[in-house]
């Protein structure tokens, strides 16, 4: 996510949360109180979105001070200080909770999609993304997932031919859905066509696609699949795919899988903010 569009993300967060203002702290802390915020991890994980946090508190407050402890794609164990940050007391918590929602978020992908990965060490076989994102997060999402070791697979529609079941359908044939899609974009573009048996994978190989996504097959079935292209296309096994089935599932040979539950899925790793009074204050 480029500068501009982070920063109207992030305003409009920040508005969604605060909406005419936080009431209880304009109640209880005097415009001008400064304090100093502590991000603490309290459970081991990667983190990623540390910029993204920083955003948020920088758009309350230009002049604040926010110091990374850590970056993205680090590992960090429980009780490990994140960032210090230093400004005014209103703006601090008026960014907390949007901030560390965020945060939250997105290192609990990074943390998830790095177990993945270390789970597949030694298989010469990468972890991808999907398109399972949560609308708005997906340039946010798909950074997590590369702090934490994956791969991004497309970022959109128009990053790259995919046909499946249902362009299938549509076209009447897969042969004839590759043909008008190789006629509308032409040879510089990788078609990937959607195979979910080993008859379709034939049809595949004899048709123009650059690579075959195997879907929902079992482990057997995968072997076979794996077995007939013989590394004449690049292959993706999806679908169902756990932390717990990554590596049987890698292990028989395709060049990637793919997992929806990198994003869809995902449980936030717990990070808190403490804060403190500045002396004076």
């Amino acid at each position: 996510m480029n500068r501009m569009h982070l920063r109207q993300f992030v305003r409009e967060s920040l508005n969604e949360d605060i909406g005419f203002g936080d009431w209880t702290t304009e109640a209880l802390v005097g415009e001008d109180h400064r304090s100093r915020a502590v991000l603490l991890a309290k459970e081991e994980g990667v983190t990623a979105g540390l910029a993204v946090a920083e955003a948020v508190f920088r758009e309350l407050d230009p002049a604040v001070t926010f110091v990374a402890a850590v970056s993205d794609g680090d590992v960090v164990a429980a009780g490990s200080e994140l960032a210090v940050i230093q400004g005014k007391t209103r703006d601090l918590l008026a960014g907390e909770r949007v901030a560390l929602n965020l945060l939250q978020h997105l290192s609990g992908i990074a943390t998830q999609t790095r177990k993945v990965v270390d789970a597949l060490e030694g298989l010469d076989c990468s972890v991808l993304d999907t398109r399972k994102t949560l609308p708005g997060l997906r340039m946010l999402e798909k950074a997590a997932v590369r702090a934490g070791g994956g791969v991004n697979h497309r970022f959109g529609l128009s990053h790259g031919v995919m046909i499946k079941d249902n362009h299938i359908a549509l076209a009447g044939s897969m042969s004839e859905a590759v043909r008008r899609v190789r006629e509308q974009v032409g040879h510089m573009v990788q078609v990937e066509v959607e195979a979910d048996t080993l008859e379709q994978v034939r049809e595949a190989l004899a048709l123009e696609v650059d690579a075959i996504l195997l879907d929902n097959m079992d482990l057997a079935t995968l072997r076979e699949a794996v077995a007939l292209i013989d590394g004449k296309v690049w292959t993706e096994a999806s679908g169902g795919i756990t932390p717990e089935t990554a590596r049987a599932v890698a292990e028989t040979g395709v060049n990637a899988i793919s997992m929806g539950w990198l994003t869809h899925s995902v449980q936030a790793l717990d990070i808190s903010m403490d804060i403190q009074s500045e002396e004076g204050s």
